[in-house]
């Protein structure tokens, strides 16, 4: 009589230790972790400046972990989680870089509007240099600076998108020491007989009395303040060439 063959037990091989690969795991969690770190102070910091970037990244984290429970669950070896956590770690650090870069050059670009909005601390040149780089920004072309000895009211001359050419008269007056219907009058005299201006713009750091905004409105040119220059260079008005309102200010 035959005796039933038992099967064989196959004995268990504990799989060998990679200290490799181990190494690598741990290197990449320990980086997880510092960089876990850096964007959530990234994220608070960018939810007070930019609300939609802490959307952006809290979307990408959690995709990232929704990633990593997926990948868990397949048992995929851990050379190629390993990559695709390498890649996701240099994605989000890419994201993250990015987002600190555009939030410094908002800063900076912050920081230098509010150095040009101080246009009663600049010289007279500078102040005149000022309002050329407003002309420039504002997509004025042949803009110059011709402001001294002989100017005969112009200090800065230049051509508007639309061909049109601005003369512009700078004064950089103390709060306290507003701009006579004299200084317009000057102005009037020369800025359309002598320099042949198709806008006439007279700026200045303080104000203008009712006299002179009287002879202003009859010949046509435009008076910015200390308040319309403000709003003219962080561009909640329109440039001083664009059609004039009542009164010769701009809209």
């Amino acid at each position: 009589m035959a005796v039933p063959e038992r099967p064989r037990r196959i004995p268990y091989r504990e799989r060998p230790f990679d200290l490799r690969a181990t190494a690598v795991f741990f290197g990449l969690s320990a980086l997880l972790l510092v960089i876990v770190g850096l964007s959530a102070r990234t994220v608070v910091e960018a939810a007070e400046r930019r609300p939609a970037w802490a959307v952006v990244l809290s979307l990408f984290a959690v995709a990232l972990f929704l990633a990593w429970r997926r990948n868990r669950s397949r048992r995929i070896p851990i050379s190629r989680l390993a990559r695709r956590t390498t890649e996701a770690l240099e994605e989000a650090t890419a994201t993250t870089l990015e987002a600190v870069e555009e939030d410094r050059a908002d800063a900076v670009r912050d920081d230098e509007t509010t150095a040009v909005l101080d246009y009663a601390a600049l010289s007279a040149d500078g102040f005149e240099q000022a309002i050329a780089d407003l002309c420039v920004r504002d997509g004025c072309s042949r803009v110059s600076v011709v402001g001294g000895a002989g100017d005969l009211g112009a200090d800065v001359v230049a051509s508007a998108p639309d061909g049109r050419r601005v003369v512009i008269q700078c004064k950089r007056y103390g709060d306290d020491n507003k701009v006579g219907s004299q200084d317009l009058q000057r102005f009037g005299g020369t800025c359309y007989t002598v320099h042949e201006a198709d806008v006439a713009v007279f700026v200045t750091t303080s104000d203008f009395t009712a006299p002179a905004e009287e002879y202003a409105a009859q010949c046509g040119i435009v008076c910015v303040n200390h308040q319309l220059l403000r709003a003219w260079s962080e561009g909640l008005a329109a440039p001083p060439w664009a059609a004039p309102g009542p009164g010769g200010s701009p809209r």
